[in-house]
């Protein structure tokens, strides 16, 4: 009888060594990526921009120091509301609400939004976009909170966008377009954008 086959080494899985690499991978991404949270990435009118991690996470709410609510540490809504308070001096009657709440699908293009104290276009709309008005996008399937930014600049054709809690993407820029003397920002997540009154 032939015993070769009970002498044969058995091979040892690498599974386990790639499973323990990436492990470790993980642990020393996430060490790194927590040191650089509340880091500045860019600001707007001196209000700054903070580095927020990983998008779901969350660093507890920031109030002003008369306690108004400006939002959860550096996510999106938080730095539109702190714009706004900072640099216009401007409440929020509601100061809850995720940024799929700031558009209420009731309102016709150009009416007031009683809950933001702010005027709502929809996207198209009549009036032409402006520098400071802040672009709501709607909810997508990886995120059902949806999103809000704020207009840095305009011109003809284009408009940027600033905002926070998008890695480190602080800035980006959409097409603007007339069809019909209807201002349209060529984006499907975009649904409408809220502004000052005059």
């Amino acid at each position: 009888m032939n015993n070769s086959i009970f002498h044969k080494k058995k091979k040892r899985s690498t599974f386990p060594k790639i499973i323990f690499i990436i492990i470790i991978g993980i642990v020393f991404f996430k060490m790194k990526i927590d040191k650089e949270v509340g880091k500045e990435l860019d600001s707007l009118n001196n209000v700054k921009i903070y580095f927020n991690g990983f998008p779901n996470k969350s660093f507890g709410r920031n109030l002003a120091e008369d306690g108004y609510n400006l939002g959860m540490k550096y996510q999106c809504v938080e730095f539109i509301k702190r714009y706004y308070f900072e640099y216009y001096n401007h409440k929020m009657p509601d100061t809850y609400g995720n940024a799929k709440d700031f558009y209420d699908n009731k309102l016709k293009d150009g009416e007031m939004n009683v809950k933001r104290g702010l005027l709502q276009f929809s996207n198209p709309s009549f009036k032409k976009t402006s520098v400071g008005d802040i672009i709501i996008f709607k909810p997508s399937l990886l995120n059902p909170y949806g999103h809000v930014a704020i207009i840095s600049k305009v011109d003809e054709s284009a408009i940027e966008i600033i905002q926070q809690n998008v890695w480190k993407k602080t800035r980006e820029s959409f097409n603007l377009i007339n069809i019909n003397n209807l201002w349209y920002i060529e984006s499907k997540k975009i649904i409408g954008r809220l502004s000052l009154p005059e």
